[in-house]
């Protein structure tokens, strides 16, 4: 009779964990070391192979954060081991709890050949597979002394996140590099005993499967010598036969297993780290493909496989050829696994074009789904950009980190802001890390919630975050798990089989709407402003580059600059990973982030004055260029011309300490202390801003979250908030017929100057701010509270506008009390609106309250400063600039336009006017020109239906010859009728449409 069950798993346990794995490998020697560490960056490895090296004893410290220490090791296989399998193990001072968060390893041949990598799950080097006995062995080890930064206390700040300042001390010790036998039953045992053990704990308590399970492993632990495991393995293993063998229910759930190593771009290391992962996690998964026939590894984002091909060549020739086997699979189809909510609509459009055109070049394929396992929520536009570059499915798993609401699907169509759907996936098992364990599988079957219709899921399996990847107990489990009575079957298999076998059963999904919002990591709208700011910059100035180049290259033959563009876009591209951009990577990372924006900047900029100079031409009449879809200051939009200053001017009267700003459209009053207590449109005498309730307050809250100190802002943050009323300066002056307020406030550390500005002929009163911002665990937001019943607000996404609530009504409202916006957000109430314009700002709050006299009040709050401590302890602090404005009386096309024009400049310059290469109808909005990427010569023209209603008009391309409709990344699709370039458009609400012209 078996034990008791507790007695069963727990006898099974301990004897798993202390002396059948310890057994694997049997005999050991150790192995000669000899190392030396680099006195800076790394090198490449064949200058690492070729370094002076000195004796290494094991027990000896070595790497201080973020150095690179070299190891050569050498040995003999004894002759008594001849016939055996052979392996290395290697232990560089590994904690087996953070796989891909310390340090790790990439081991070489000495003619170059990368082998494997080392990290605390993967610890073994085969040596020979059937050794002969008295063979030598030498191999080399590039060691990366990466710092654990998220350790078991992953809030903790610390300087180790940055090489200039991170401790000199070395960090790890190597326990030992030996040669050992590796027993195969003995490993084949334990995986036997893993599987069994983790299948049993997930059945009913009482279930005879699960009581012959307990029966068969009592029974091999009976048949078990201890002291002599390797003999008796097989003999266990026989016990366990039985049960392994029984065979899966027919209706068992399936698990598309895809290996999986998730490595971020950069996080807690710098890119150049890992550039060093991929390569490491790249080697290790084409070993393992030769290991396992059936094994099937995938790898999103062609940034990650171009550092390979320039990187390390010899680690390209072999995923090369994996992928021409089929088996190690590019995935995704974007440059990289970006952020999805604050990039601009024609970036997420260059993610698409430069991973599809990487993939197509290089391997001949092009993705079919998009893959974003972990970013931190997903635009409402999504669907159609999706859609519209081609792809057939969404893959990802974030959503299932919601803090309150759990999401009601797994397999779905989710509809964005135009109507268009994209078939969609998230794993029932909540992780893209899976070890394959009986809890995940048991749960991805459990949770699955369309398994009425639908017969299975996904499982990214693998070590991930830091790479490393799948592991050969991974795809041992694999096997057991293909076909397993009381477990789901699990099969290796690329996405889209399981993405075509999907759709098949689900032929009508169920449909959510809108925008997959996560419930969690609502700050990384706000944290890194720098890198916010440099992201929105050099999105505008590289669409402004190509308009110009484009009309130039038409006009007057120039050439156009494709290669300067081409590295330009990939360098912000790459800053859109989703632990850049959003702000949540260590001090090193935004470091750097913000010299490539200065470069990237800097380089467009240049780009800019080179081709406006040749449109200019020689001419030296004073014109400006408007690089806005719409007629500024008299100058046509996407062309140049003399500027025609609008009439009138600002009056500008002190009152009561304080001053009131008047054009011929608006009056806004500003108090003694430096407040706008009233903002009136004119035309219709309303007053925007609520009575006794100033606009333009800043307000600073305590910000400690719970968890994730960079990512996360928690609702009761709210409780506690200072409003910065106090007053150090402000001063009134009028230059040229604009108006301008300067206002000085200290508060704590910090210091804020504003200028106002009200310019004659606008409705914006344009806030310019500066502050030396030396706060900790602190939240700067400035309030507008409006005198607007406000049902909902709409604020600015790709191509369009997502509208949300201002109410709480339930509980998935509620979550949503930190959103997002791009360059503006729109508050209105029939007939009359006000909206807030940025230029860098990301995050939004709206609270809606009842005043007795005036009814509802919706306050809205740009959210600017930040002060976590974990990852970056320094994150925001010092200089800070800040535009946004207060757009009076706007309805939704006036808020379009101006925030277009506040991140698009105005550039004078002597010459002749330059008519616009395309024009467009009132509704239709020109988003970029540029010359198509495959040097065709043909030009790109998108445009979009910014303002949610339908639209026919038409479009005006000079020149025009041949005009086709094409995709988002620049295929050619059907002829569209045209006469004299005069190019007919209709538009559903939001709706993108790329045109390619000859």
């Amino acid at each position: 009779m078996h034990d008791d069950i507790p007695l069963t798993t727990g006898r099974a346990a301990r004897v798993l964990t202390e002396r059948i794995r310890p057994a694997i490998h049997s005999a050991r020697i150790p192995l000669e070391i000899a190392a030396t560490r680099l006195p800076g960056e790394p090198v490449p490895p064949a200058e690492g192979l070729a370094l002076e090296f000195e004796p290494f004893a094991s027990g000896s410290p070595w790497g201080p954060a973020w150095s690179t220490t070299w190891f050569r090791v050498r040995g003999r296989v004894p002759a008594e081991w001849a016939g055996r399998r052979v392996e290395a193990l290697v232990d560089l001072g590994f904690d087996p709890n953070m796989p891909g968060f310390q340090c790790e390893g990439l081991v070489y041949l000495p003619d170059g050949e990368p082998v494997k990598s080392l990290n605390p799950r993967n610890q073994w080097v085969r040596i020979a597979d059937r050794a002969v006995g008295g063979e030598e062995v030498e191999f080399f080890i590039e060691a990366a002394a990466n710092p654990v930064l998220l350790d078991y206390h992953p809030f903790l700040p610390t300087q180790e996140g940055d090489i200039q300042t991170s401790s000199p001390r070395p960090l790890y010790t190597v326990r030992h590099m030996d040669l050992a036998v590796f027993e195969p039953e003995v490993h084949e045992l334990s995986l036997d005993l893993e599987v069994l053990v983790e299948l049993q704990a997930e059945l009913p308590e009482t279930s005879p499967r699960r009581m012959r399970i307990l029966q068969a492993l009592d029974d091999a632990l009976d048949r078990l010598d201890l002291q002599r495991i390797a003999e008796t393995a097989a003999d266990a293993r026989a016990a366990l036969a039985g049960v392994l063998a029984s065979p899966a229910e027919a209706s068992a759930h399936r698990i598309s297993a895809v290996g999986h190593a998730h490595i971020d771009s950069a996080w807690l290391w710098p890119v150049r780290e890992t550039i060093r992962k991929v390569a490491r996690t790249s080697t290790t998964m084409t070993e393992l493909l030769g290991e396992d026939p059936d094994f099937r590894f995938g790898m999103s984002s062609a940034q990650q496989y171009a550092w390979l091909k320039e990187h390390r060549p010899e680690v390209w020739a072999k995923v090369k050829e994996a992928v021409a086997d089929g088996r190690f699979l590019p995935l995704g189809g974007m440059w990289v696994e970006s952020d999805t909510v604050m990039p601009t609509g024609e970036a997420i459009a260059r993610q698409f074009l430069y991973g599809q055109r990487f993939f197509e070049e290089e391997f001949g394929i092009r993705s079919r789904g998009v893959w974003l396992p972990d970013s931190f929520g997903y635009s409402p536009a999504l669907p159609q950009l999706m859609r519209r570059a081609g792809f057939e499915w969404f893959f990802t798993q974030k959503i299932s980190w919601n803090q309150v609401n759990k999401f009601p699907h797994h397999t779905f169509a989710w509809e964005g802001i135009d109507g268009s759907r994209m078939f969609t996936h998230f794993p029932p098992m909540d992780t893209y890390n899976s070890q394959l364990s009986g809890m995940e599988v048991a749960k991805a079957s459990r949770q699955f919630r369309e398994s009425r219709v639908a017969s299975g899921s996904i499982a990214p399996v693998g070590w991930g975050d830091g790479g490393g990847g799948t592991t050969r107990e991974m795809t041992g489990k694999a096997a057991r798990l293909a076909d397993l009575e009381g477990s789901a079957r699990v099969a290796w298999e690329h996405p889209d089989a399981f993405f075509e076998r999907a759709m098949a059963e689900l032929p009508q999904p169920p449909v959510w709407v809108g925008e997959l919002y996560l419930e969690l990591h609502r700050a990384t709208l706000t944290s890194q402003h720098k890198t916010k700011q440099g992201n929105r910059l050099t999105e505008h100035l590289l669409v402004e580059a190509e308009l110009w180049w484009a009309t130039a290259a038409r006009r007057t033959g120039a050439d156009y600059p494709y290669d300067e563009l081409d590295a330009l876009w990939k360098q912000v591209l790459l800053q859109q990973f989703h632990d850049i951009l959003p702000g949540t990577s260590i001090a090193w990372v935004h470091r750097e982030a913000a010299e490539h924006y200065a470069r990237v900047a800097a380089a467009a900029e240049a780009l800019i004055d080179r081709a406006q100079e040749i449109l200019a031409g020689e001419g030296d009449q004073p014109i400006a260029f408007n690089a806005a879809p719409f007629t500024r200051d008299g100058v046509s939009g996407l062309g140049a011309a003399a500027v025609v200053p609008p009439a009138g001017a600002v009056e500008v009267v002190e009152q009561d300490g304080g001053v009131v700003l008047a054009n011929d459209l608006v009056r806004v009053t500003i108090s003694a202390g430096g407040l706008i207590t009233s903002a009136i449109d004119l035309a219709s005498g309303r007053e925007s801003i609520a009575a006794g309730q100033p606009a333009n307050l800043l307000q600073l809250h305590q910000d400690f979250p719970n968890m994730w100190d960079a990512w996360d802002v928690d609702r009761f943050y709210r409780n506690r908030v200072t409003d910065l009323t106090g007053l150090d300066a402000l001063t009134v002056e009028e230059r040229g017929g604009v108006a301008h307020v300067s206002i000085v406030r200290s508060f704590s550390q910090s210091t804020v100057s504003q200028e106002l500005v009200l310019r004659p002929g606008s409705r914006a009163i344009e806030i310019s701010q500066v502050t030396d911002w030396h706060e900790v665990e602190k939240f700067l937001k400035v309030s507008f509270p409006l005198a607007i019943q406000a049902e909902h607000t709409a604020a600015e996404t790709q191509f369009g506008y997502a509208k949300r609530v201002t109410h709480t009504n339930t509980s998935w409202e509620a979550a949503k009390f930190e959103t997002s916006m791009h360059r503006f957000v729109h508050i209105a109430e029939d007939g009359f609106g006000a909206a807030l314009v940025t230029d860098s700002t990301y995050g939004y709050d709206v609270t809606r309250d009842a005043d007795p006299e005036t009814g509802i009040v919706t306050t809205v709050r740009l959210s600017l400063l930040r002060a976590p401590r974990f990852p970056d302890p320094e994150t925001d602090q010092g200089l800070q600039s800040h535009r946004y404005g207060f757009v009076i009386g706007a309805d939704i096309e006036q808020a379009t336009a101006a925030g277009i024009a506040l991140n698009t400049a105005v550039r004078e310059r002597a010459g002749s006017p330059v008519a616009p290469l395309v024009r467009a109808t009132a509704g239709i909005v020109v988003s970029g020109v540029k010359l198509a990427a495959d040097r065709s010569g043909d030009l790109i023209v998108r445009v979009y239906e910014p303002y949610g209603r339908r639209v026919t008009g038409d479009m005006t391309v000079e020149g025009a010859r041949e005009v086709r409709e094409a995709s988002l990344i620049e295929d050619a699709a059907d002829v569209v009728e045209h006469e004299g370039g005069r190019i007919p458009v209709e538009l559903r609400p939001f709706e993108v449409r790329t045109y390619r012209v000859r």
